[in-house]
């Protein structure tokens, strides 16, 4: 490709695309620039403070823990009370809960504030989802969501680096930093970004985008918006076979950052050795993530995420043939791909499954996948490693990739011909089921987070 070629690539790529979404693209960079808690809680606890691998994971998992509690409150306080007073509140207390994990001591105490910290920077996500849903066009959403993942990677990218480094000589360091740079986050959401909730109307109701609410176009239908609670997501069984497959690949995901570490320290290696093996991840992503999504954009979603589970679980898996440095470095490269395949492709299917005012519901809903795979994946990693060593861990990533694939090729094939239609009412008819506020294309990409 020339350089005139690339240069005209990177214009289409950011053209277009509302102010606020740049404001909101940036305060996810900063966030992510200091990101250290949930990359290096477990080299902290294990080889700083000197406890086990299963009292790590015990600690990861209450971290986990918090995120599902918080997933659903975020995602009410999301459509309750707007996208900017959630964020502002989430992001404000992550910053004082990260700083004050630094200065515990007592295993208890370490335990009940690492708790408090999932909550506080779990509770963010569902705000970022459903306001740059809100602020972008459907048209847009694709790039929109790429250059969001590319942020979160790009700062990923460059706080595990340095935050490696940071850790071989202050822990605490790394905590203040990154309550540093959270506080910078609420501030300039507090000062840069409107809020963007959709106004309820009588009938229908679009959201800014232009996209119909769940009683709108989407659905056919005029006559007052149904009202969605938690409820109608859980009953929701398309939506929901979504989530429980994105618990399997998060499963999968987390490891890189519960298990590698653990194992990669069993092994001898240091925390700058980890900080760069797992960097790789990021850099891959912010190199490739444009590129391969203006690639993929015309493929078979289904294939897609077919693949990418696949990947995710058998590039896990070669991670019990690595030795050196190099060879972890490369089983990165082969689930770094799946990742940038699988995530664009899944958050697309998200958003465009749920309807306008339910958006904060839905995503916290989808939310709580990953949050539950923080709680599980911690204490699934300790007990494999801890009882029959790393590549029983490995071996059973293989596993869920291969689970998930299928469910992926059977869950497609239902939603190629069923989304769009609107739902029937829910038992009893108190809660109907919300149509989709769009209709899922039979291919082409299916957005990024």
């Amino acid at each position: 490709m020339s350089a005139a070629s690339l240069r005209r690539a990177a214009r289409e790529s950011v053209s277009g695309l509302p102010r606020a979404f740049w404001w909101l693209w940036t305060s996810t960079l900063v966030n992510r620039l200091g990101a250290f808690v949930a990359t290096f809680m477990t080299l902290y606890l294990t080889l700083d403070r000197g406890y086990s691998a299963s009292f790590a994971g015990l600690v990861v998992a209450l971290h986990g823990l918090g995120g599902v509690i918080s997933s659903l409150v975020a995602g009410v306080m999301t459509d309750r009370l707007g996208r900017r007073p959630t964020l502002l509140a989430a992001q404000a207390s992550t910053a004082f809960s990260v700083a004050l994990l630094g200065f515990m001591e007592h295993p208890a105490a370490i335990a009940a504030v690492a708790l408090l910290v999932g909550m506080t920077s779990n509770a963010s996500r569902p705000a970022v989802a459903a306001m740059m849903a809100d602020i972008v066009r459907p048209e847009d959403r694709v790039r929109a969501f790429a250059l969001n993942y590319w942020a979160i990677n790009l700062g990923f990218a460059v706080s595990a680096t340095a935050a490696g480094l940071i850790a071989e000589y202050s822990y605490l360091a790394g905590f203040l930093g990154e309550a540093a740079l959270t506080l910078a986050c609420a501030v300039l959401v507090y000062v840069k970004l409107p809020e963007s909730r959709p106004e309820r109307g009588g009938v229908g109701g679009s959201d800014a985008s232009g996209a119909s609410g769940p009683s709108g176009a989407a659905s056919g239908k005029s006559g007052p918006e149904p009202e969605i609670g938690l409820g109608t997501v859980l009953r929701d069984g398309r939506f929901m076979g979504v989530v429980g497959l994105s618990f399997l690949i998060s499963l999968i995901f987390t490891q890189g950052s519960v298990g590698l570490p653990v194992a990669m320290g069993s092994a001898g290696f240091s925390p700058g050795d980890y900080g760069l093996v797992i960097a790789v991840n990021g850099f891959l992503i912010v190199a490739l993530q444009i590129p391969v999504t203006r690639l993929i954009e015309h493929r078979d979603p289904q294939k897609l995420l077919v693949v990418s589970a696949l990947l995710a679980g058998y590039g896990f898996a070669l991670t019990a043939f690595a030795g050196p440095v190099w060879a972890y470095a490369l089983t990165v490269c082969v689930w770094t791909l799946a990742e940038i395949v699988n995530s664009p492709t899944q958050m697309g299917l998200v958003v465009r499954l749920s309807p306008v005012h339910g958006r904060g519901r839905y995503q916290g809903v989808y939310t709580m996948s990953w949050a539950v795979a923080a709680l599980v994946a911690p204490l699934m990693a300790g007990f494999m490693i801890d009882r029959w060593g790393a590549d029983w861990l490995w071996a059973t990533t293989g596993v869920l990739g291969t689970v998930a694939a299928v469910g992926y090729w059977l869950l497609m094939r239902g939603l190629s011909e069923g989304v769009g239609e609107t739902a029937p009412a829910a038992a009893g008819g108190s809660e109907p089921k919300a149509a989709p506020a769009e209709p899922l294309p039979t291919s082409g990409p299916v957005g990024a987070s």
